[in-house]
């Protein structure tokens, strides 16, 4: 009998004894403190369980990591991955539905009475432009393309986690769905797409959990944040056009460099005086292309920026007081102005319930001790349109270790994760799955 068959038997005997002593308990008017107690017991064996798994798949989790931080792909363009993520479901026979939003899959670990109780677990899968300056065997193979954002480490995690609930469906009862999910690095984002696409029309979750990365906790950590966690962001585009001409002489120009300056400046009132001083927002330009000289005013000046916040009804006002400012400006200097701002990513917001649960049971799983607070963050994530129609939360879980605890962090070239920390992302989203699918 190979050790797959072994592991099989091993945890449908668990099952068994459980069900038989379930029914023990319940013909026994006064078994409450018998019940806690096998309740515990329970708990304890499971959580020995997930470990051994976690543990004997630690060379699979390796092995999957380094294959997909050898081989990224663009956000839209993840065709190779999503096959290799098909192809692992596939050896696991485990069920799914390819090509949503994209290259986006959906897989269906089935447990006992599937419709009693749904949960999803998401992973996103797609890389950045990044010429990476790691010199490591498995080390990017695509010119500036590179995992620098921790995409590949998600994958492999819910591709471990799935491996393990897949041989323990018959210990709980239930629907775990599996979301691997392109283009999060890129707008309009595949959490959007693969909604609009009716990812969840067949099935739907009651709650969505979802982990990332972080460079800044030790291997071995959780964390966790219940409420607003992440920014919501909108892109600012700006094509700002008037009647160039020689630097000396000004006055018969419309001068385009002199009214993007004055844009810049003036939109900092947005923030600093138009914006509720509690409410926390970012309005930051980062590119300024003017192709003149040091005596040509040029025709065209191009603006691009980004817009942060945690309140989506002062986004929307912030936009249009942007909007204003940016025309009234615009006119102000003899310039027109083309404006294209499309709707971004929506904020992360965690479920209040849900967060405290699956940090209490993380508690569990890893010790309350090495279980983390996280900071809002004005960075962003398409998880958000997740959260905007379920129940979820977004946790981070610790990759620095010795090896790169001196390296780059998220988006640099020089980014690395402690390999060690593979099993505590495959592990911890097991054992959280597997808690909310019994309480």
């Amino acid at each position: 009998m190979n050790q797959y068959n072994q592991q099989i038997n091993t945890v449908s005997q668990i099952r068994q004894s459980d069900l038989f002593m379930i029914f023990s308990l319940k013909i026994n008017p006064d078994s409450s403190q018998k019940m806690a107690t096998f309740v515990g017991q329970t708990k304890k064996r499971m959580k020995s369980t997930i470990e051994q798994l976690t543990a004997d798949y630690n060379n699979y989790a390796i092995n999957c990591y380094r294959h997909l931080h050898a081989h990224p792909e663009l956000s839209f363009q993840e065709f190779e991955t999503s096959k290799f993520i098909q192809a692992e479901l596939t050896d696991m026979g485990i069920p799914f539905r390819a090509g949503i939003g994209g290259n986006g899959i959906l897989g269906k670990i089935e447990g006992a009475n599937p419709h009693k109780k749904v949960i999803a677990l998401r992973a996103d899968m797609d890389a950045l432009p990044v010429c990476e300056a790691v010199d490591i065997p498995w080390k990017s193979t695509v010119e500036n393309v590179m995992h620098a954002c921790g995409h590949d480490a998600h994958t492999t995690c819910l591709l471990g986690a799935a491996k393990i609930l897949q041989q323990l469906k018959n210990n709980f009862e239930g629907t775990i769905l599996l979301i691997f999910q392109p283009g999060e690095e890129k707008a309009p984002g595949g959490a959007r797409l693969m909604l609009e696409d009716g990812l969840f029309d067949d099935i739907k979750p009651e709650l969505i959990l979802a982990q990332h990365i972080s460079v800044d906790f030790p291997t071995g950590t959780m964390g966790f944040l219940p409420g607003k966690i992440m920014a919501s962001a909108d892109e600012i585009h700006l094509k700002i056009t008037g009647k160039g001409g020689h630097g000396a002489l000004p006055h018969l120009c419309n001068d385009t460099v002199l009214a993007a300056s004055q844009i810049i400046v003036s939109l900092q009132q947005v923030s600093s005086r138009l914006c509720h001083p509690l409410t926390p927002m970012v309005l930051t330009f980062g590119k300024l292309i003017a192709d003149g000289a040091t005596n040509v005013i040029p025709n065209e000046v191009l603006i691009s920026g980004t817009l942060r916040t945690f309140d989506e009804k002062w986004r929307k006002e912030a936009k249009e007081h942007i909007r204003r400012i940016i025309k009234e400006t615009c006119n102000a200097y003899g310039c027109d102005v083309e404006i294209n701002m499309p709707d971004g990513y929506p904020s992360v917001v965690n479920d209040e319930k849900i967060t405290s649960e699956a940090r209490k049971f993380a508690g569990e799983w890893i010790g309350e001790n090495n279980v983390r607070t996280l900071e809002t963050r004005m960075t962003s994530e398409d998880f958000g349109f997740f959260t905007q129609q379920y129940p979820c939360c977004f946790f981070r879980f610790g990759v620095k270790g010795e090896i790169n605890a001196n390296t780059g962090g998220l988006h640099n070239p020089n980014f690395q994760i402690d390999e060690k920390a593979l099993t505590i992302g495959i592990g911890g989203i097991a054992w959280l799955a597997w808690k909310f699918m019994t309480k």
